[in-house]
């Protein structure tokens, strides 16, 4: 008798590593959807990500198209959000302005944790002059506000998102190395890392085949929780003129644009501030949810 996929998950004794890897993957699912703020976060990004991806199907205008005649025009039916000061329709510009939120958030985020899960898992596992360097570095970083170090990065490369997102990136990874060291100083204490040493494994073999996929669920957690913080950031660089340069759709920017009009035409700046909240919101809710799944510490 065959059996059904619900009876395979359920297995007390899963058979063939496959089997352990999806029993868990399903035991995580179902701790997510039992999280409701959890789950809003979850369907938030996936709403937003297939926004981001379907954007030319979504958008109803040009995003670059100017139509002085319509300008500053109230949300109807022909312009759903409204329009801006040069005529250009708001949704649409949000709709393509969320690519360039998460390409900015997702590539800054794929830059900063492996540059500090590697310094941090490094200083951690070796210690001695090379953990007192690297920490005194990353504590040094860690001084200055990160919209700051990050708009100290942006002065001296110059404007522009890919500029941008290597500031970000610059100013985020010093938590996730003090994360990743803090993991280490307990993960290189254990039996098996320390039955790895004896058979004469070098330091780097330990550290990135042992030491490092142990700290990878915490640094996974953190970062998520930080995408709210490094949108925001890439929101504060747009919004002075730092980051995406007009007419690209960037959310900060459209706020910058908005503020001198808030007054007498409101959505201009309002629409791309709910969507950076909304946006914030939904990594911060399932970053929490995340945390619960992986951390067995919030379990």
């Amino acid at each position: 008798m065959s059996m059904t996929l619900g009876e395979w998950l359920r297995q007390p004794v899963p058979a063939t590593p496959w089997q352990a890897r999806a029993q868990a993957g399903w035991s995580a699912w179902r701790r997510l959807r039992s999280n409701p703020p959890a789950m809003a976060g979850f369907v938030l990004l996936v709403v937003l990500i297939g926004i981001a991806l379907f954007a030319p199907l979504i958008a109803t205008h040009d995003i670059l198209a100017q139509d002085l005649g319509a300008r500053l025009q109230k949300p109807s039916a022909a312009h759903w959000l409204g329009t801006d000061d040069l005529g250009r329709d708001i949704f649409s510009r949000v709709v393509y302005g969320s690519r360039i939120t998460l390409y900015i958030a997702f590539l800054a985020a794929l830059i900063a944790a492996p540059l500090g899960l590697i310094i941090g898992t490094t200083a951690g596992y070796i210690g001695g002059w090379t953990d007192t360097v690297l920490m005194r570095l990353v504590d040094i970083f860690l001084s200055f506000p990160s919209l700051i170090l990050a708009l100290a990065f942006v002065a001296a490369l110059g404007p522009g998102i890919e500029n941008a997102i290597i500031a970000i990136s610059l100013a985020a990874w010093p938590p996730i190395a003090r994360l990743a060291r803090a993991e280490t100083l307990t993960v290189r204490k254990s039996d098996y890392i320390a039955a790895v040493r004896l058979q004469g494994a070098s330091r780097m073999r330990i550290i990135f085949h042992h030491v490092m996929p142990m700290c990878i669920p915490s640094v996974v957690v953190r970062i998520t929780l930080n995408m709210a913080a490094i949108i925001l950031t890439a929101a504060g660089l747009g919004f002075l003129g730092l980051g995406a340069q007009p007419p690209s759709p960037e959310w900060g920017a459209m706020l910058s644009t908005g503020r001198q009009f808030v007054m007498n035409a409101w959505w201009i700046a309002a629409i791309p501030g709910c969507a950076i909240l909304l946006t914030s919101l939904a990594f911060n809710l399932f970053g929490d949810g995340l945390r619960d799944i992986l951390d067995p510490r919030h379990g």
